[in-house]
């Protein structure tokens, strides 16, 4: 019996530390639960502006990402790493809902927002920048854990 507790223990021990769940009771919705969701994420696309701050979420929790264009110029965010590290719930657009498989990008020709949820998956940094530019604030990075 000695030797079973001490090798439990030393597997417990050794064992990688998993991340907490938001809530503790999905219920029917799964990982889709109110109480699974993070806080809204908002971006604003404008010429010569910043895009917004850097992220940290959590992986496998559900989030909704909102992105305004103001429409001083033809701007998109890129991101096809970010894109993949998630499961991309919706996209909505004036009222419209979207179920893509994948994204890439996503361009703004005049005023507008998008709105998207998804679940974080892939652990990582992963970049959403707005294409062609090279400054730091011109991109956001999601950090999963």
């Amino acid at each position: 019996m000695k030797r079973l507790v001490t090798a439990f223990c030393l597997a417990f021990v050794g064992a990688p530390v998993a991340a907490a769940p938001l809530c503790d009771d999905f219920g029917f919705a799964g990982l889709l639960a109110k109480c699974n969701r993070g806080e809204t994420i908002e971006l604003t696309l404008a010429s010569g502006q910043p895009l917004g701050e850097d992220q940290t979420l959590e992986s496998g929790a559900y989030y909704t990402l909102e992105i305004t264009a103001d429409g001083s110029a033809e701007l998109a965010v890129s991101g096809p790493d970010f894109f993949r590290a998630i499961w991309m719930n919706e996209i909505v657009i004036n009222s419209i809902e979207i179920r893509p498989m994948a994204v890439d990008s996503i361009e703004f020709d005049k005023a507008g927002t998008v709105e998207m949820s998804f679940v974080a998956i892939k652990p990582g940094r992963h970049v959403l920048r707005i294409p062609g530019s090279t400054g730091e604030s011109q991109q956001v990075t999601f950090s999963i854990q």
